[in-house]
């Protein structure tokens, strides 16, 4: 007898049996114990959370017959009848099941719907099972639309599909929808002791969490997986085996290495992850478990009673919870999430696993005091020594820097000179804690002693604008000094009416490029007739506006003289331009504002406001 894999073993016969979806059972159930049956169900869910286990328990409770053969509609289908051992076995005549996948064309649906005028030949209803019903194509969603609307009343269609926004709406509105929901880990790994249990396959409770975590909500791909690590571990199950067969990060390395984060140690972190490299393990892996890890340490802190206290691991993550604050773990749980959506960007994976690391690292709070690092955190891969010959090289004094911007140098003891005395600084008031934005800043790096030494004795680095001991100080470049940023000028605008005139006159021309600029940037200080011809009299203020050639131009188009002279205009067709769209913005914000649906709707909703430049004039 060949042998029949757990997931299809183990499919639930009944109602009762299904896991993680008791808000679909109930509905169902109470449905059919009420007998208000609906023509059309919709299945809803990812891969492997029972949509079309479900659909053939419903075929079953619509067409048991009981054990005796004279049973009716129930939602606790007998399974010992022909109807329930027919559908069971997939050769029912009246549970018709049709891959819309394959199946996806206007044909196969007019075939299918060409038999649904006769009645059911051995059941009480005649059900159909339309899987995967996105693939279906318009025109085949089109031809059911009047059938599935208003079917004989002894046909029944159950639909599923992984993604129901590809189901049109004129669909969806027939049906009666039921989102199936992802299982839950804990769920899941209770039932794989249950299906081991009655295999009599020995595993360890850790070897089940790890197979829960990585089915990702999919009871198939759990009973799939553990086929697989039942055949890897010869008959038996343990934690070591099946971490190994799924290519998973120790436990052990994930908890070193927010040892490290806590500790504020680089070392510790840059030898954690040398050792995940010569371990061979996966950085995107190592990323979701420690994601995994940091979530349960900020559930461990905003509520402790929500933890399996069952569960071995649940004392490590309550003590590595109190090693760091809330809003720490906050930010490296959305510090890996993001790292591993950048691993392919870096050069390669465990360079960009290391680069997350140490920005968690670097965005640490300012006066962090590390603390002693685990053992564990500090385990370094072998690694295979290199002759290095070192070569004296003589040690060359830094010139004098060229000091021209007010750069803050390090003073430099002068044995020569008797010390004068500092006045004591003012007591300041102890500063207060610091927020969480001052808490992102990168940690200084305060020089140690001995450098501090060697800077006193001029032995030290030189400052960064010294330059380099190879150039000369006649050579040195000279920087200038940084100039202060001026603020934006606001130009007023002062109306006149040599200004109104002057727009009247240019709004008859159709001026574009530099020469329709000049027009609309200048101010008409005045205009005259001089034997027959006007005379204008301009101010403006860009000097590249000015050029005699755009002056040519546009004295041209008026057929005029220009009396072009410098200076800031006041008004001009552009001020004039500006502060219309102001008045216009600063009406339609008033209008928003106090507006009567605006008014109540504030008054609803304390913490409401209006976005700034979400409002924007409609001009006609």
């Amino acid at each position: 007898m060949s042998y029949l894999v757990l997931a299809r073993k183990y499919r639930p016969q009944s109602f009762e049996q299904l896991v993680g979806q008791e808000h679909v059972v109930q509905a169902l159930a109470n449905a059919l114990t009420q007998g208000r049956l609906h023509h059309a169900y919709l299945f809803t869910g990812t891969r492997g959370v029972g949509k079309t286990t479900v659909s053939r328990i419903l075929a079953k409770s619509l067409n048991c017959t009981g054990p005796d053969g004279t049973g009716g509609i129930t939602a606790q289908p007998c399974g010992v009848c022909a109807a329930c051992r027919d559908i069971d076995a997939g050769r029912f005549v009246d549970y018709v099941e049709l891959d819309a996948a394959s199946n996806r064309g206007v044909e196969e649906i007019s075939q299918l719907l060409d038999q649904a005028v006769y009645k059911p030949v051995v059941g009480r209803f005649k059900v159909y099972m339309i899987d995967e019903v996105h693939m279906l194509s318009n025109t085949a969603f089109n031809a059911m639309l009047k059938t599935l609307e208003e079917p004989p009343d002894y046909l029944k269609f159950v639909l599923a599909t992984t993604d129901p926004q590809k189901v049109p709406v004129t669909v969806l509105s027939r049906c009666l929808q039921f989102n199936l929901r992802p299982m839950a880990a804990a769920d899941v790994q209770s039932h794989l002791g249950n299906v081991l249990g009655a295999e009599s396959v020995p595993a360890e409770p850790g070897a089940l969490r790890l197979l829960a975590r990585a089915a990702r909500g999919s009871m198939r791909d759990a009973l799939s997986l553990t086929d697989q690590a039942i055949a890897f571990g010869a008959g038996s199950l343990t934690e070591a085996g099946v971490r190994q067969m799924l290519g998973s990060v120790d436990r052990g390395h994930v908890v070193a290495i927010v040892d490290a984060l806590a500790a504020a140690s680089g070392e510790a972190v840059v030898a954690q992850a040398d050792a995940l490299r010569g371990a061979g393990l996966s950085a995107a892996g190592t990323l979701e478990d420690l994601a995994t890890l940091l979530q349960q340490m900020a559930l461990a802190q905003a509520a402790p009673t929500a933890l399996d206290d069952g569960d071995n691991e649940t004392a490590e993550i309550r003590r590595l919870a109190a090693l760091l604050p809330a809003d720490e773990v906050q930010l490296m749980y959305s510090m890996a999430l993001h790292g591993r959506a950048e691993l392919h960007l870096a050069p390669d994976e465990y360079a960009g696993l290391l680069m997350v690391l140490l920005r968690m690292l670097a965005f640490r709070p300012a006066g962090t005091q590390p603390r002693p690092v685990k053992a564990a955190a500090l385990v370094r891969p072998p690694v295979v020594a290199k002759a290095v010959v070192a070569v004296p090289l003589p040690k060359v004094a830094p010139p004098a820097p060229v000091v021209a911007s007010p750069v803050a140098v390090a003073p430099v003891a002068a044995p020569a000179a008797a010390p004068r005395p500092v006045a004591a600084p003012p007591k300041l008031a102890e500063p207060a804690a610091p927020s969480f934005s001052d808490r992102l800043r990168p940690r200084p790096v305060e020089p140690s002693a001995a450098d501090q030494d060697d800077m006193a004795l001029g032995d030290g680095p030189p400052p960064d604008d010294a330059p380099p001991p190879w150039m000369e100080a006649d050579d040195a470049p000279t920087v200038p000094a940084p100039r202060e940023a001026e603020a934006p000028r606001r130009v007023e605008l002062r109306e006149t009416p040599e200004g109104a005139q002057w727009a009247e006159r240019i709004a008859g021309l159709n001026l574009v490029g530099m020469t329709g600029e000049l027009a609309r940037q200048a101010q008409a200080l005045g205009c005259q007739s001089v034997d027959g011809r006007e005379v204008w009299t301009l101010r403006v203020e860009r000097e590249s506006l000015r050029a005699p050639a755009l002056v040519d131009k546009l004295a041209a188009a008026l057929d005029a003289r220009l009396d072009i002279q410098a200076g800031v205009a006041e008004d001009s067709i552009a001020l004039r331009s500006v502060a219309r769209a102001e008045a216009q913005q600063r009406a339609a914000e008033d209008l928003a504002a106090s507006h009567p649906m605006t008014r109540t709707l504030l008054s609803q909703f304390p913490s409401a406001r209006i976005l700034p430049g979400s409002i924007t004039p409609i001009t006609h």
